[in-house]
């Protein structure tokens, strides 16, 4: 019992955490808790970071999108994620602002941290979205958008971009706010399983 102490949330990171997020004090004290369980040592490392999404997902493989997802919110690229990082990646990936949401799907894209987005990298992050869709649900998608180049395509479209133009992050955000069905295609939707699943752990 000596050890409560290193078990127990600061005070700052919990008022942080609250006015940051949609999550209560409770909440937030549980998934601390389950979180030193999984990693002991308060920080999760891209493999377990992986290996979590890889649980919600048995028919398909995530890997490459949880490798995108993490290094989004590794903010200091130390190749770690601390348990606020952590809160931050649940709560923009499950419910977050849409403002927020979206400036978080722009860093995302932005595989090379650049500050735009190029063709290649959207058609990056779409194979990844592709490889979690079960390949039976792959089939049941629209005409024009039931492969990774045609999805990739759509979106590139969308912006009136040329092969090789940049989407900058203003921009992006504007388009895909003026228009829902963009913002469908640049995202999946599974976040929200994980967050009941992690909530049925505790």
């Amino acid at each position: 019992m000596g050890n409560s102490k290193s078990s127990a949330l600061s005070k700052e990171l919990l008022e942080d955490l609250k006015m940051n997020t949609k999550y209560s004090e409770a909440e937030l004290s549980a998934w601390y808790t389950t979180f030193l369980k999984e990693c002991p040592s308060g920080r999760i490392s891209k493999e377990q970071f992986e290996g979590i999404y890889a649980s919600f997902f048995p028919n398909a493989d995530p890997t490459e999108y949880a490798r995108h997802v993490f290094r989004s919110f590794d903010l200091n690229a130390d190749g770690m994620l601390d348990f606020k990082e952590y809160i931050i990646a649940l709560h923009l990936t499950s419910s977050g602002k849409t403002m927020h949401k979206l400036e978080w799907a722009f860093a995302l894209y932005d595989v090379d941290g650049n500050g735009t987005i190029s063709k290649n990298e959207v058609q990056d992050i779409v194979k990844a979205i592709f490889n979690m869709i079960p390949v039976e649900d792959q089939k049941k998608l629209p005409e024009d958008e039931n492969t990774p180049e045609k999805r990739a395509d759509k979106i590139w479209n969308f912006f009136q971009k040329k092969e090789n133009d940049k989407i900058a992050e203003g921009e992006f955000i504007q388009g895909v706010m003026d228009n829902k069905d963009v913002l469908r295609l640049i995202q999946f939707d599974e976040p929200k399983k994980i967050q009941d699943k992690l909530k049925e752990k505790q």
